[in-house]
């Protein structure tokens, strides 16, 4: 009897352990993958699926159609690493140090990302995930603000802000091209490079280990440089384009193709079933080099809604009905949170970034924030040091596109181009929403964006 009943008790330990052994390793195996996929300065007009009628944008049109697309997404700020830390750490850009371009010379830098702030890989990797960053960096130059400083397994790609050439892959004749510490001088366009990288690091991931690829790439930036044959292909396409035009057409359908190759990397690894892609902008088109914004006013640079909302959709099969559409608004920093929501992850430190995971799936969702802030600080005689900044509530915007001018007022139901400042006409609303700038220009001043100076 006595046997017995040890023998039932030890059977009984071992059913409960491989339960909860197997409960476990499903956990962890039902934690998505997660792709994220940032580009540089596309124009909220500059898909085929966000209505241009020149450009043929097949690969990521397909991740908007088997998808939710977003109409009234806005990146943080309106130029590049700015929304870059606001995505990465999901807090406003000045509260983690960075209000402006980070660059490489310290008289036209202008932010410095703290330590204290957490970034998304460094939260992922707690989690279990696996962490990679493809591509353009642009959140610092030195340690301790590399990628692999700041939670990233591996780096493979450009710690610069923009490339002089796109085969040569210099800034200021400097090589900023890094396999994780280590300075690469490889061969091609870095369009390709960035694809191809990515690619191989897809095919090396195995089921048993979630992982979260960033893949940042830095077209459709300037200079707009395409493959020659690519704007061959475009050119005998679109007869009449200006040569401007197809050039930038030609960069935004050869970064397409690239996109394509990732998808197809992850059908082939069969993992896309289990992974989260979003697509989204750091911000919009540069007007100057063609771009087109759609219908809306201005581009990048500046805080008119050209410059700050970007076209953006999210895909998880099994989750996100395909073919969905919402105007339900969102920001950069609220990817973060959405993020780890998805991959039940808790978030343990304040942010101001909210998740957008019920949107996503379907369901019911209030507002993500009463007031909405963006905000540039820049240098140069154009802007001094200084900062322009929009907020937004409901669908009241002010705004100051030069820190030499004054604020501007719109409402973007009754005036979406921004052609009738209302500033002198409402006086009550342009007064509650400067004393609200005001405020939070207050808070972003407890924290340092400069680099400390070296002895």
């Amino acid at each position: 009897m006595f046997k017995s009943d040890c023998l039932n008790r030890l059977f009984t330990v071992a059913l409960l352990g491989f339960l909860l052994f197997s409960s476990a390793s499903l956990g962890a195996a039902e934690k998505p993958n997660v792709l994220l996929i940032l580009v540089d300065d596309l124009g909220y007009g500059d898909l085929s699926s966000y209505g241009a009628k020149d450009l043929q944008t097949p690969h990521v049109d397909a991740i908007v159609r088997d998808g939710m697309r977003f109409d009234e997404f806005y990146a943080n700020c309106p130029v590049c690493s700015p929304t870059r830390a606001a995505l990465l750490t999901g807090r406003y850009q000045e509260l983690v140090g960075v209000p402006g371009v980070i660059r490489t010379h310290a008289e036209n830098s202008w932010g410095h990302l703290t330590a204290d702030a957490t970034l998304l890989p460094a939260a992922l990797k707690k989690a279990g995930y696996a962490t990679a960053i493809v591509g353009k960096w642009h959140l610092g130059l030195e340690k301790p603000n590399r990628p692999n400083d700041r939670g990233f397994d591996h780096f493979h790609g450009y710690l610069g802000d923009m490339m002089d050439d796109y085969y040569k892959h210099r800034r200021h004749g400097i090589n900023y091209m890094r396999l994780n510490e280590k300075e690469i001088d490889p061969k091609g366009h870095a369009t390709d490079l960035f694809t191809e990288w990515s690619c191989d690091y897809l095919r090396r991931q195995s089921k048993g280990q979630p992982f979260f690829l960033y893949l940042a790439y830095n077209a459709p930036h300037t200079p707009i440089q395409p493959p020659v044959e690519w704007i061959a292909k475009v050119k005998k396409r679109e007869p009449g384009i200006s040569d401007k035009r197809a050039k930038l057409v030609a960069l935004i359908e050869h970064m397409d193709a690239g996109i394509g190759k990732v998808m197809a990397t992850l059908r082939e690894t069969k993992l896309e079933n289990n992974t989260i892609v979003v697509f989204t902008s750091d911000n919009g088109g540069q007007l100057s080099v063609g771009a087109n914004n759609g219908p809306l006013r201005d581009g990048k640079q500046s805080v008119y809604e050209g410059g700050i909302k970007v076209a953006t959709a999210v895909v998880w099969p099994g989750h996100i009905k395909p073919g969905s559409r919402t105007a339900f608004r969102a920001m950069s920093m609220d990817i973060f949170p959405t993020l780890l929501d998805a991959a039940d992850v808790d978030i343990a430190h304040n942010i101001e970034g909210v998740s957008f995971l019920p949107t996503l799936l379907g369901r019911r969702q209030a507002e993500l924030r009463t007031d909405w802030f963006f905000s540039r600080r820049e240098g140069g005689t154009r802007y001094g040091g200084k900062t322009i900044e929009a907020v937004r509530r409901g669908d009241w915007k002010l705004l100051q596109n030069s820190p030499f001018a004054p604020q501007e007022l719109y409402n973007l139901k009754e005036d979406p181009l921004e052609e009738n400042n209302l500033a002198n006409k409402n006086r009550r609303m342009y007064n509650q929403l400067a004393a609200a700038m005001r405020r939070q220009i207050q808070r972003y001043g407890a924290v340092p964006w400069q680099a400390p100076e070296k002895p």
